[in-house]
């Protein structure tokens, strides 16, 4: 099995702004915008509200209510109407779809999805970045793969409830490929029920990625097995061996700009798949797990 981390979300390209952390705690990721969506920020909604004022008040008007969004990876089963039988999704086309086609990803891997967040506040009705906060890189949701399906192929009755999904609207496109989520997280040893796709709905700092304090997003804090000793591959897109550095109790990473998807291969780092079913094991014990079937839990 495979652990991918992927980055998803708005940053300073695309969208131009991190997603927002609430003074609350709770975060969410912010779809990037794409032209030919056929769903509008105004359209899509988060704790009761559309997403148009926030996205358009964050970025300074520069994202409108009205532009359309790349719902993907869409996970939240109450961010929209939905058809029977839906269930959460990810599409990749492109050259990180044939990263992951290279690297042999498939059912039974696991999606873990980070993105660059900052804080914000509410201020005279009106949502601002706190100015005493800095951008940091956040794992925020997590898919496991039931199975792919190319999309054209996938345009018949049994999948008419995700034509709505921006990666649909693509044309003619053999690269361009669906995940779907499995009903509930399948690994060897795990005796607990939970949902195969999700996201945390709050922050905490077990999933944060850039090291606390550092000057630069890129530079992450990681677990110390994460480090590539010789023999083991290291995560992909990092096989500079001056990007690592190995502490007494972490490891150091200085991560790459370019790629989406950076895998780690389960059989070479027997740690990580525990690691990540661990960090959602954890909200089912706080009573703020992340249901992909029935929307989020503030609890």
């Amino acid at each position: 099995m495979k652990l991918i981390l992927s980055r998803k979300g708005f940053d300073s390209s695309a969208g131009g702004v991190p997603s927002p952390i609430f003074a609350d705690g709770r975060m969410l990721a912010l779809p990037i915008p794409d032209g030919n969506s056929v769903i509008r920020y105004r359209d899509i909604v988060y704790d009761g509200s559309s997403l148009g004022d926030l996205v358009g008040q964050l970025t300074k008007g520069k994202v409108a209510p009205d532009d359309r969004a790349h719902l993907d990876p869409d996970l939240i089963g109450n961010m929209l109407p939905r058809k029977p039988g839906w269930r959460p999704i990810f599409g990749q086309t492109g050259q990180a779809q044939g990263h992951l086609r290279n690297h042999r990803v498939g059912p039974g891997d696991l999606f873990l999805f980070f993105g660059l967040f900052r804080r914000v506040e509410h201020h005279n009705g009106t949502w601002r970045w706190a100015p005493d906060a800095r951008p940091c890189h956040v794992i925020w949701g997590w898919l496991q793969v039931a199975e792919m399906l190319v999309v054209d192929k996938a345009q018949s009755i049994d999948y008419d409830w995700a034509t709505y999904h921006p990666h649909f609207q693509r044309q003619d496109d053999p690269n361009n490929v669906i995940y779907l989520a499995s009903r509930q997280l399948r690994f060897n040893g795990l005796n607990e029920e939970m949902p195969g796709a999700g996201v945390f709905p709050h922050f905490s700092p077990s999933r944060q990625l850039t090291t606390p304090h550092a000057t630069r997003t890129s530079t992450w804090r990681l677990p110390t097995w994460c480090y590539p000793i010789r023999g083991r591959t290291p995560l992909t897109y990092h096989a500079n061996r001056q990007r690592w550095q190995k502490h007494a109790d972490h490891t150091e990473l200085t991560a790459a700009a370019r790629g989406q998807e950076f895998i780690l291969d389960g059989d070479e780092y027997p740690e990580a798949l525990p690691w990540a079913c661990d960090l959602i094991h954890r909200l089912k014990h706080h009573d703020a797990l992340a249901d992909a079937y029935g929307g989020i839990s503030d609890a």
